[in-house]
């Protein structure tokens, strides 16, 4: 006889086998799952917190909205979705300043533009002190550019360029310098003229040639004076000089032999031919 007790608690061992099975099977696949997760989200959070600056620029760490410091050059590691980075470039850089029409001292309408080099300092002042750093330096030099010329004349624009653009660049430091702007170098590059003031700086420029010519001419007459005074002079002293004078220019017109030169006579000529004569031996 077949016992159906048995047959039952056979069915049920192994139906608890079979689940005991399953389970360990199952087991390491859960774990290496949750790890490969986790390897995953790691790998994540370091994609986000690992980060990098090049050699001429510099990271602004904000954390929490709080300023936590400048990171930088090469690697560095945030709090990734905690901390917020500005990146800075602290090379010189440099813009144009657009044309400005602006009135000088003595009343002449110009138009001037310029060229500024500019480099950051402190970044951390540069992002937290100013919301734009480069506008506002580029705005601030518009308006000391025009101020700057208002004062000052026309001829001196013109002649002094040197000591307006350091005037112009302190000028200009002084307002970035709390931002931590540096500024290197300003340049006026054009100035603009009306063309009747074009047309009246080369008149001037005309009659400074023409008072130049005619002082020259005067001192070179004034030089010829002299020297035909002390010639005068010595034909006092030695008549004989002046006779022989006389007759190298005559010699000097006979060369030309279509002219007739009328003297006045042979007075004297002995004598002359005499002291020449003398003069020879």
């Amino acid at each position: 006889m077949i016992d159906p007790n048995g047959s039952k608690r056979d069915a049920i061992s192994k139906i608890y086998l079979h689940s005991v099975k399953r389970r360990c099977v199952q087991m390491p696949t859960n774990e290496v799952t949750i790890i490969l997760v986790t390897l995953v989200i790691l790998a994540v959070l370091a994609l986000f917190s690992v980060k990098v600056t090049r050699q001429y620029e510099r990271a602004v760490v904000f954390r929490l909205g709080r300023l936590s410091g400048v990171k930088g050059p090469g690697i560095f590691a945030i709090i990734p979705f905690i901390d917020r980075i500005a990146r800075v470039d602290l090379r010189v850089r440099q813009f144009d300043v657009p044309k400005q029409t602006t009135v000088t001292r003595d009343n002449i309408s110009i138009d001037v533009d310029a060229i500024i080099y500019f480099h950051v300092t402190d970044p951390a002042r540069a992002i937290v002190e100013v919301e734009d750093y480069e506008e506002a330096t580029s705005l601030i030099s518009q308006t000391i550019l025009r101020d700057v010329l208002g004062q000052n004349e026309l001829d001196t624009i013109l002649s002094d360029r040197e000591s307006l653009n350091v005037h112009i660049k302190e000028i200009i430091e002084g307002v970035t310098d709390p931002w931590g702007i540096h500024v290197d170098i300003v340049t006026i590059r054009d100035i603009g003229l009306p063309e009747n003031m074009l047309r009246a700086i080369a008149r001037q420029a005309e009659a400074e040639r023409e008072k130049r010519a005619r002082i020259i001419l005067a001192d070179g007459e004034y030089q010829a004076s002299e020297r035909m005074s002390e010639a005068a002079h010595l034909y006092e002293k030695t008549p004989i000089a002046l006779k022989l004078r006389e007759f190298q220019t005559l010699a000097e017109i006979a060369k030309e032999r279509n002219l007739i030169v009328v003297t006045n006579g042979v007075d004297n000529l002995g004598t002359t031919l005499g002291c020449v004569s003398a003069l020879d031996r």
